[in-house]
């Protein structure tokens, strides 16, 4: 998914030249006519997910100017690139001054405006890097440093939020690499007990004769080499939360003292004479199936039931291939910051088919490939060879008896040449001319539903060139954009995703 940018202007013939140069950059475009629909659209509560905005300063109603006010006032952080006919001086300033992150003069030219938003795009996503890691120092990280565009993790989002205004416990499912610590980490940072501390405890790490006095501490002379008092992790999460990831991989004999702890609200050290009590809030992750663990007797059936109160499942990276782009933006922009390295952008065909993998080791295995490919790289732009991994995890995943998502040379072909990691264009889903007649039912697909596939391919595959894409399909400009509008309309009221 490319990012979207937001143009406002009241006049429909600049609207529409902002709009087509946006979508040649690989951009999708949502406009408005004006000041007040602007900030209607930006604060709503069901306000879509906008990455830059390119807005007119004199506009009738509520001008450029008064915009820039109200969604700062709303603490809204998103680019802005402001342009007008007046290209004074006082008009860059005040502009400048009240939040403006760039300024253009009408009328603008498409490489100009390129530059624009690249340029924004970018310091955005290392903004968001640098808030997102000094949050996570500070334990303050809530949803919204969750980087995600994908509807698979719509439902996610939306029972982790209702979880963070209570205690009440949370298990969190999903594959290693997915980020449950993240939204661990989110869901006490967005509660009542974000001023408390976060404690998490590996389970997995900790060798089974030290998870007692690890996780409930240990009295002066308990056993052979405590040599001083230990207070254990659930003392140290008092007021707070204490994650504890992996779970499932707590010994039987750990797990009868953790059940006793959850009932009683108290816990006794090793050595120690008498309970403690504690306030703490539970949230457990494993990446496996803890029922599958129960079933094998590996995992308390009772102490099942005390953790699973609100199950959360993170789905696999492979199954929110849209949020491949977003994550690629910010990983190029921390590694470039971090590694003083000016990389900007990555080949087409390479984010074709790092779109394409099945990502086993998931958000993790993407940040780590990014990372090497930034330090080895020595171009500013990244390629395919700089993913050498990439390349060989087919056979290599063929060996496991996995099945890899395969791309196709007609996808490859159908690659620009070379994007900004801000501007990653959507990848027609049928390139050369590949259009599937029947449903997987055997049934004949509907013509309408052909002619909209028909016409976002001729878009793509024009770079967004409109009166080249009209010519070629032998119709008029008008008929294209009304049959867009159309598609458009047909599209959000079915609640669908775009291609």
């Amino acid at each position: 998914m490319a990012a979207s940018i937001l143009i406002a202007d009241d006049d429909a013939v600049q609207r529409r030249l902002v709009e087509n140069m946006v979508q040649k950059c690989g951009y999708e475009a949502v406009v408005v006519d004006g000041g007040d629909a602007a900030v209607a659209l930006l604060t709503g509560a069901d306000a879509p997910a906008i990455d830059a905005v390119v807005l007119d300063l004199v506009m009738p109603g509520l001008d450029g100017m008064g915009v820039l006010t109200k969604i700062r006032e709303a603490g809204i952080n998103i680019p802005v690139i402001v342009q007008t006919a007046h290209g004074g001086i006082d008009n860059v300033v005040s502009a400048m001054r009240a939040g403006a992150h760039d300024f253009v003069v009408k009328p603008v030219g498409i490489e100009r405006l390129q530059v624009s938003l690249r340029n924004a795009l970018n310091t955005s996503a290392l903004k968001g890097e640098l808030q997102r890691i000094r949050h996570s120092r500070e334990g303050r990280l809530t949803f919204s440093d969750i980087i995600t565009r994908s509807e698979a993790m719509a439902p996610v989002l939306r029972t982790a939020q209702k979880a963070a205004s209570s205690s009440i416990p949370v298990l969190i499912e999903g594959e290693s690499g997915v980020g449950k610590e993240l939204f661990a980490r989110a869901i006490h940072g967005s509660g009542e007990r974000k001023s408390k501390p976060f404690v998490a405890v590996n389970c997995g790490a900790i060798p089974d004769n030290l998870v007692e006095s690890i996780l409930f501490g240990h009295e002066k002379g308990a056993f052979t080499g405590a040599t001083e008092r230990h207070a254990g992790k659930f003392v140290e999460a008092h007021g707070g939360t204490l994650f504890l990831d992996e779970v499932s991989e707590l010994p039987l004999t750990a797990q009868v003292k953790l059940l006793r702890a959850l009932q009683e609200g108290a816990v006794e050290a090793v050595g120690g004479r008498k309970p403690v009590k504690v306030d703490v809030r539970i949230i457990s992750a494993t990446n496996r199936r803890l029922l599958d663990r129960v079933k094998g007797g590996h995992f308390r059936e009772d102490l099942f039931y005390r953790l699973h109160v609100l199950p959360l499942t993170i789905p696999p990276l492979r199954a929110r291939r849209e949020d491949i782009p977003h994550l690629l933006r910010h990983f190029l922009a921390r590694f470039g910051a971090e590694e003083n390295r000016t990389v900007t952008g990555i080949s087409g065909e390479a984010m074709t088919y790092l779109s394409q993998l099945d990502w086993p080791g998931n958000i993790r295995q993407l940040e780590n490939a990014v990372y090497r490919a930034m330090v080895m790289s020595e171009s500013d732009q990244l390629g395919l060879a700089d993913f050498p991994f990439a390349q060989a995890q087919a056979p290599a995943l063929a060996e496991m008896h996995c099945e890899p998502l395969i791309v196709s040379p007609a996808i490859q072909a159908s690659a620009p040449a070379v994007v900004s990691g801000s501007e990653i264009p959507i990848v027609p889903s049928h390139a050369n001319g590949a259009l599937s007649m029947l449903t997987p039912s055997g049934e004949v697909r509907p013509l309408e539903e052909m002619e909209n596939e028909i016409i976002r391919f001729a878009i793509a595959h024009y770079r967004g060139q409109m009166s080249e894409v009209a010519r070629r399909l032998k119709i008029g400009r008008s008929t294209l954009y009304r049959k867009l509008d159309d598609a458009t309309a047909d599209h959000h009221a079915g609640g669908g995703s775009e291609p």
